[in-house]
């Protein structure tokens, strides 16, 4: 399926908008936008993934003069680079960069050391609820999505960038798997400098067809002659990836320090995984085949040729650990406003933690992590003494057990 058609699609079956949401937001905010972004240097880390070249996309049309983008994903930055080159309408700095690293390393470092930057935005992290799986993993998560973004911004201080962002996710709000839990911790942290440092961050929906996603998925398992599957249960938010990076532009350069953005979305525009599963195939001019196990897709699936009008399909009842049957923006403690922007609510005065209570999680954190009889449970007993809105769901199955 070309891009074009996957863009149509996301239009036509998922968002259900002609066109980005936050079109109006841009075109109202665009000289302050303009004044901020023209000229300037950028940092983006993570910049190889779905929201972070969306994110380039978005701000680039505001002509900075430098672009550094770093991300341990080497192929995915050649591919970034070759999709801004290979564009008519893209604008590349003359200063473009792009370094295979991860920003957790001493290399970062003495990049940071090296530069002053205008704006730094992070969207490396574990972002899937499917990395939730025993010790070793979560404590790469927590590593990841926590110890790394405090480095990063005690590395910004020494030459402090005039606006500083790191994305989030609607799973922080009232978490129940660890990466959402963990994603709240990093708001925390990101919170206790905001007296220091203009920070802002983003909750968001699900990005359709981004990388790795369940949606990007059924592209593959076309192309391999696989059959779709998906959960019954499980209703999502989605944003395009071009709408991502535009919230996340708006949320770095036009929020106030300690601003938690998200978009403006009600229940009506959830959809179901199933619901995309059965519309993706009629898209394609096939009609979704049902079966009773996966045996027996994967048999179906095995037999398709082209010219059949039928594709196998699973669809099963969720019963994963961490899965929340919706999701939600916000908690009603939260002080939101909704006036401020057309397609974007802000999350206000959030509690600041003083640094010694951070720096007293992070050592928590680190005095566990060193055992050598931890538990995936004992991380989780943390978090909840951590997040007391922390309400983890625990089923003893994880999604690398599904197809």
């Amino acid at each position: 399926m070309l891009q074009f058609e996957v863009n149509s699609f996301i239009k036509k079956h998922i968002t259900r908008r002609p066109e980005s949401m936050f079109l109006p937001d841009i075109d109202t905010n665009k000289a302050v936008l303009s004044n901020a972004i023209q000229g300037k240097k950028l940092l983006v880390i993570g910049g190889a993934g779905t929201i972070g070249s969306s994110f380039i996309k978005a701000i680039i049309r505001f002509k900075p003069s430098s672009l550094i983008v770093v991300d341990y994903n080497e192929n995915g930055l050649t591919e970034l680079t070759r999709d801004l080159r290979s564009s008519l309408s893209e604008f590349v700095p003359t200063e473009y960069i792009t370094y295979p690293f991860d920003f957790g390393g001493p290399i970062f470092e003495k990049l940071l050391n090296d530069h002053q930057f205008d704006v730094i935005a992070c969207f490396a992290a574990h972002k899937h609820v499917r990395s939730e799986k025993d010790h070793l993993a979560i404590e790469a998560m927590v590593r990841n999505n926590v110890f790394n973004t405090k480095n990063l911004i005690e590395l910004a201080m020494a030459n402090k960038p005039n606006h500083f962002f790191c994305v989030s996710t609607d799973k922080a709000a009232n978490p129940v798997n660890v990466m959402g839990a963990s994603k709240k911790v990093m708001e925390k942290v990101l919170l206790a400098y905001t007296k220091e440092l203009k920070i802002t961050t983003a909750r968001f929906a699900n990005v359709a067809f981004s990388n790795g996603s369940l949606l990007f998925g059924f592209l593959e398992r076309i192309m391999k002659r696989q059959p779709l599957t998906a959960p019954l249960d499980i209703k999502r938010y989605f944003v395009s990836p071009e709408e991502s990076g535009q919230l996340c532009m708006l949320a770095c350069i036009m929020g106030n320090s300690s601003d938690i953005f998200f978009p403006k979305l009600n229940a009506s525009q959830m959809m179901s995984f199933s619901d995309i599963a059965e519309n993706f195939l009629l898209e394609m001019g096939l009609e979704a085949q049902h079966c009773q196990t996966p045996e027996e897709a994967r048999q179906l699936a095995k037999k398709w040729k082209p010219g059949m009008k039928k594709y196998p399909v699973f669809f099963f009842a969720s019963d994963t650990s961490g899965e929340k049957p919706y999701e939600e923006f916000f908690t009603d403690t939260d002080n939101v406003d909704m006036k401020a922007f057309e397609a974007l609510g802000v999350v206000k005065n959030s509690e600041i933690l003083p640094k010694e209570n951070i720096n007293g999680m992070i050592n928590q954190f680190d005095s566990l992590f060193a055992s050598n009889k931890i538990e995936k449970k004992d991380v989780v007993n943390l978090l909840n003494n951590i997040l007391p809105d922390f309400s983890h769901i625990e089923t003893g199955k994880g999604l690398d057990e599904k197809m």
